[in-house]
């Protein structure tokens, strides 16, 4: 039964990237037919004493996970609607939806809280794949894409505050629930402040960092919850959250460790707690859940985005579009249902629906905002034009020049690089950029890619370039990305798909050609084609121009590869590389409309 968990887990994560979904739908599907539909996978059955603590530690390293994101100078860097959203926004939807849970489905207070503070989180495993299969204007996909960063961590931590108070305030009120508090927090600003000491002094060789940050946060998690019952979902937080803002620290390798653990451990946890579910807890979706539901979709989050917006310049429609789309996603499915275990547990009586409604209203907010959203934005006339960004990888000093060029054809750019050095001149030059693998989870999840349509792949680093294009090449499809081709190295059978993409640009031309052309006085220049100056003129005055991109007169993109025999016409823009005489020459030329770039 495990290897079938483990298979199934395979299967949904496969079927959610070719259907461009979060996979949280289909594992919790999937559990749902495994346990309440069929009865296969019974999980206490299986598992038995070991459910609880593998559900406890699972949930502790997502929490953790979400924390070491939370960049506090992100935060304060983003635009003062996005701050109103994770903050003051977050707590609205709290309120509305834990007083209305309370009305409507006549659950005990803390318990409602509790399930008010569950729903607050949306994430972005789940706004991510909304992003790139909807035509969501680029400033709102921004938006919602830093929303969903930055509140990941900070609602579950609203949720174990809600939890912890719930739990201990019946007994010691006040005084037990600080003290919990405190212990957290203290606990895990040790243990963070500990652990970067520890990767600051390379105290653990390379290869045994991201275990040994992974056992002691969660030797943390014990510690903490030995000193004081329910800490330890705070210290894990807290720690994270410690870890991200410590100057100095190279937190890549710790977090594309954490996406394998994840592939793992998570998916094979939810559908684990689908399976739970018997037809008894789904017999609690009867009318009043859905009428709880329709308060949450259609009161609790457009007021919440209707107060945050007062004073900003989004318009009323923008305003709708963005209190539409709040999917749920993992935080809250892993949460509620380690706290349904710990409420049963603790004997505390109303918790029985918890688990239930989270999932309805994880499923019903993935499917109806992945199947309503794109007809609501042509309705509302604010569908995006087609996507004709490119991500660049490897920010040489060619690829900043390129980026640069495109921007002022407004184009949106995106420019990656694993060394951080070479990204200081892409963001002096204004360009927006990303520090890390871009094929990553974190990449995936950090990185705006609502406006990308092209890859180009312009790095020397030959392991990356096969990485970033397999990955892309299933992502956008293969006539969509781009690299240059490898200089003194003939193709491999292994990277056999990779190499049938045709070299960007033209034979021969690779990094270090670019690199020395550039070097030797060239410039990325652009020029517009017209009846007085053709194609043919253009190639006359600049035999040895290079030429990159052309825009047509219905502004549509052309990437030049080799092989390649292009006739632009009349009307048409050029990108090119030339030496300094060519480009002088071509300026003398009458009709010609061209600038340094």
């Amino acid at each position: 039964m495990l290897c079938l968990i483990g298979l199934l887990s395979l299967l949904c994560q496969w079927l959610a990237f070719r259907a461009r979904l979060p996979a949280i739908l289909p594992l919790l599907l999937m559990g749902l037919l495994l346990g309440p539909g069929t009865g296969v996978l019974n999980p206490d059955a299986l598992l038995g004493d070991l459910l609880f603590p593998i559900v406890s530690l699972a949930v502790a390293v997502i929490l953790f996970e979400g924390s070491l994101t939370l960049d506090l100078a992100r935060l304060r860097g983003q635009s003062r609607m996005v701050r109103n959203l994770v903050l003051p926004g977050m707590l609205v939807t709290f309120v509305i939806a834990g007083v209305s849970a309370h009305w409507l489905l006549g659950l005990e207070p803390g318990i409602a809280a509790l399930l008010g503070a569950l729903v607050v989180v949306t994430g972005p495993t789940v706004i991510a794949p909304l992003l790139r299969t909807l035509p969501i204007p680029q400033r709102l996909g921004t938006l919602l894409h830093w929303e969903g960063i930055l509140i990941d961590p900070i609602g579950a931590l609203l949720v174990v505050l809600v939890y912890e108070y719930l739990m201990l305030g019946q007994s010691a009120a006040w005084q037990i629930f600080a003290l919990t508090l405190a212990t957290g927090m203290a606990t895990g600003a040790l243990a963070g402040l500990a652990m970067a000491w520890l990767l600051k002094h390379r105290v653990f060789p390379r290869r045994l960092e991201t275990v040994a940050t992974l056992l002691l946060m969660l030797g943390a998690f014990g510690i903490s919850n030995e000193l004081m019952l329910e800490s330890g979902l705070l210290t894990v937080t807290v720690m994270g959250i410690w870890l991200a803002n410590t100057k100095g620290l190279d937190l890549e390798p710790i977090i594309e460790f954490k996406e394998t653990l994840s592939v793992l451990l998570i998916s094979a946890l939810f559908l684990l707690l689908a399976a739970r579910l018997n037809r008894a807890d789904l017999a609690h979706l009867d009318g009043a859940a859905w009428a709880w539901l329709l308060v949450l979709l259609l009161v609790a989050r457009p007021v919440a985005v209707a107060l945050c917006a007062l004073g900003s310049d989004l318009s009323l429609k923008e305003r709708w579009l963005v209190g539409w789309i709040a999917p749920r996603g993992i935080v809250a499915a892993a949460i509620s249902s380690l706290f349904a275990l710990k409420l049963s547990k603790e004997g505390i009586e109303g918790a029985e629906p918890l688990v239930a409604l989270v999932f309805m209203v994880i499923i019903v907010t993935v499917i109806l905002q992945s199947t309503l959203t794109k007809p609501l934005l042509h309705l509302l006339g604010l569908a995006a034009p087609p996507r004709n960004g490119y991500l660049i990888f490897g920010a040489s000093e060619f690829a900043v020049a390129l980026g640069q060029a495109l921007q002022k054809w407004s184009v949106p750019v995106l420019l990656s690089d694993t060394h951080w050095g070479n990204l200081s001149q892409a963001r002096m030059a204004g360009l927006p950029v990303y520090y890390g693998n871009p094929v990553s989870e974190h990449g995936q999840e950090t990185m705006d890619l609502s406006q990308i349509r092209r890859v180009l792949i312009l790095s020397p680093y030959r392991q990356w370039n096969t990485e970033v294009a397999y990955h892309y090449q299933d992502r956008l499809g293969p006539d969509r990305v781009f690299a240059l081709a490898e200089a003194g190295k003939p193709p491999r059978p292994r990277y056999q798909s990779v190499q049938q993409l045709q070299p960007l640009f033209a034979d021969g031309v690779n990094y270090g050609t670019l690199q020395r052309r550039l070097s030797q006085g060239e410039q990325i220049r652009q020029t517009k084609l017209s009846e007085a100056y053709p194609w043919s003129q253009f190639q006359t005055d600049n035999p040895d121009a290079l030429l990159l991109i052309a825009r047509d007169e219905q502004q549509r993109l052309h990437t030049l590869t080799a092989g390649q025999s292009p006739q632009p016409a009349a009307g048409w823009q050029l990108l090119y590389l030339a030496p300094p005489s060519e480009a002088n020459g071509s300026d003398r030329v009458g009709g010609v409309d061209e600038v340094d770039l």
